[in-house]
């Protein structure tokens, strides 16, 4: 019988529901020998029934995120890696229009997380609805109408998640697609000694109102052909104007202060229309420092997502963060 009690959350005693479906199975075929015709068929029947059930309960994810309200009515959800002390944590910042839950479904980032031992958090922007942005300068909507200090909130949330959950608020990593990977390249920007690393898919540091102020690793990952926040800058298909990927580059690079090493691979080995080139800037040690994927043909998508055909299967966005935050590890 499988077992999936490798991944699971406190709340839902998964070893306890793996040793009762054994017990049961162990039972049915005790009862298997001693039974006739009929009786063996229900038998099996009901075996496979509770295989099924096990199934089920594995593929739905035996992870249970916890929600939490901070005193300001802001939450979160986390979920935290079973038999790990002070695990590093990984805030998960969503796209605008979205919010935590819907990141929690459709990154695919909570598994690898927890596999990694990483906790993993997802925050809720702000707005009046279910559709929620976040403060990333110009961007986006209410929250940047408003000026909700949105990079305040997120490192509330690593000292929330530290006090309550007990996770390492030294190994801070911040990750985010479209406007919520906005806001992790200006948390990097502004609040360089509170991240070890930050990653974006298809969002760009506002560089004309924000500047980085000290070297932070940073991956940055963006399709040639985003409409929404387009790779070469300008105005995107929402109206807003933004800055080139490329220069967002450039201004980390120079942030970093030293000489990198620059390494190109490309990588095209889905055959779906599209080409990643992937460009490693690495310290004297090999350690990258920044990575920039550049994906000719894909559009405003997370790489490996299951939406639309401008998102590439050439890489695994989830896979190519946590490679990255790894290697960032305060030891």
């Amino acid at each position: 019988m499988a077992d999936c009690s490798s991944v699971s959350a406190k709340s839902m005693h998964v070893p306890s529901l793996m040793l009762l479906l054994r017990f049961r199975r162990n039972r049915l075929a005790l009862a298997y020998h001693d039974q006739g015709e009929a009786e063996k068929e229900s038998a099996a029947m009901v075996a496979r029934l509770i295989a099924l059930l096990v199934l089920l309960f594995c593929a739905g994810g035996a992870v249970a995120e916890t929600r939490v309200t901070l005193a300001d009515g802001r939450s979160y959800l986390i979920a935290v890696p079973e038999g790990v002390k002070q695990p590093p944590l990984v805030v998960m910042l969503h796209g605008g229009g979205g919010n935590g839950a819907q990141s929690a479904r459709s990154s695919g980032m909570t598994a690898p997380a927890l596999r990694r031992g990483f906790a993993i958090a997802y925050p809720d922007g702000s707005g009046r609805s279910r559709m929620k942005t976040w403060n990333a300068g110009h961007c986006c909507a209410r929250a940047a109408l408003t000026r909700m200090d949105d990079v305040a909130f997120v490192l509330r949330v690593a000292d929330d998640a530290a006090r309550r959950f007990g996770t390492d608020r030294s190994n801070l990593f911040v990750a985010g697609m479209s406007n919520g990977g906005m806001l992790a390249e200006r948390i990097a920007a502004e609040r360089p000694r509170e991240v070890r690393a930050v990653a974006s898919v298809a969002g760009v540091l506002d560089l004309a109102r924000i500047k980085p102020r000290g070297a932070v690793p940073v991956l940055h990952m963006h399709g040639t052909e985003d409409e929404m926040v387009p790779y070469a800058g300008g105005r995107g298909a929402l109206g807003l104007t933004y800055a080139a990927a490329e220069d967002v580059l450039t201004a980390f690079l120079q942030a970093q202060r030293r000489g990198l090493t620059k390494t190109r691979k490309v990588i095209d080995q889905a055959r779906d229309g599209m080409q990643t080139e992937k460009f490693t800037y690495a310290s004297s040690s090999g350690r990258p420092e920044v990575v920039f994927y550049r994906i000719v043909g894909g559009g405003h998508a997370w790489p490996g997502g299951s939406r639309g055909r401008s998102t590439t299967r050439d890489i695994n966005a989830p896979h190519e963060i946590f490679a990255f935050f790894k290697a960032h590890l305060r030891k």
